[in-house]
């Protein structure tokens, strides 16, 4: 990954959550990258990560999290142009863009919607879902800021 570029960490309620944050953030120190942690503001602020990722249904705090820690990233999911144009996080994660394995991804996108819905939102969107290196050529007109990968990391 590029310097500059994040990780999500998403503990889903791990017992070694703080552990596993810990290492992954010296990780990512080591190498240049950002380190957000998926919706728990609580680990984020006990380990010092640069901000953190909301889902959906939890955009609505991205505004209190940003005034009590004013130096963090918060991004939030959004599957739907309503929760795009959510007022508070610095940028949304868009998905699915392209068809995904993933369990909670909807139907795709497309690309031409995702840019459709990128200019709609008028705020800095990435896109996620199905990224890979063969199907972000297809993004490059989108109106993005960066693309999210899950999958398209893998060897």
């Amino acid at each position: 990954m590029p310097r500059g570029a994040a990780v999500v960490y998403r503990s889903f309620g791990a017992p070694d959550a703080e552990a596993v944050a810990r290492r992954l953030l010296a990780a990512a120190r080591a190498r240049g990258l950002l380190l957000l942690i998926g919706q728990d503001a609580g680990l984020a602020a006990r380990i010092g990560a640069d901000g953190v990722h909301l889902p959906q249904r939890l955009a609505h705090r991205a505004r209190p999290l940003k005034r009590a820690h004013p130096h963090w990233i918060v991004t939030a999911a959004a599957h739907s142009l309503a929760a795009a144009r959510t007022p508070g996080p610095d940028a949304v994660v868009i998905s699915a863009v392209f068809p995904s394995r993933s369990p909670s991804a909807g139907p795709p996108l497309g690309a031409v919607r995702l840019a459709a819905l990128v200019r709609a939102a008028g705020r800095p969107a990435y896109a996620l879902g199905g990224v890979n290196m063969k199907t972000a050529r297809r993004l490059r007109d989108a109106g993005l800021i960066g693309l999210a990968a899950v999958e398209g990391l893998r060897a």
